[in-house]
């Protein structure tokens, strides 16, 4: 398997999301790999990320969960198609569901780990749970539903 972020290999004409889009200057550049048969992401939340001090504003969280979510959509349709990331057809999700649960005030001051798990992929829908973790502990967790992003939406 490529050793690539899925991101990297999102078509120029559909990277421009806030969260993982690469050529998304002022977003969070999100990128999203395997690790094993779980996918995982790393972000470090910046000062001006609050909710209140010392703590993650939880609409990152939710962007975070939401991004990590559509990645892993797309890596696991790659997997299920035997194909390596990038190969045309594109494969580009986007998030038809999202449902965050927070567990705990996620502190600032933290790498945050995304790990997804995969848990359906069926047609064009593909469905995983995520979980948010700060300093080794999970703060949040969140279920996305991703849908194929139909092909007259990707130039590519």
């Amino acid at each position: 398997m490529n050793t690539n972020a899925i991101q990297d290999f999102y078509p120029d004409d559909v990277a421009h999301c806030y969260g993982c889009g690469k050529l998304n200057e002022y977003g969070h550049q999100l990128k999203t790999y395997w690790d094993g048969e779980e996918t995982i992401s790393r972000f470090t939340p910046k000062e001006y990320h609050t909710a209140i001090p010392g703590f993650v504003y939880g609409g990152l969280i939710a962007s975070l969960i939401d991004c990590h979510g559509t990645g892993t959509a797309a890596l696991a349709a790659y997997k299920n198609e035997n194909r390596e990331p990038g190969t045309m057809p594109h494969l580009r999700f986007v998030t038809a569901s999202l449902n965050v649960n927070f567990l705990k005030p996620t502190p600032l001051g933290f790498e945050l780990e995304l790990r997804g798990r995969i848990t359906e992929v069926k047609g064009k829908k593909v469905i995983s749970e995520i979980t948010l973790s700060a300093n080794g502990k999970i703060c949040a967790e969140g279920r996305v539903v991703a849908v194929l992003m139909p092909e007259n939406f990707i130039q590519g």
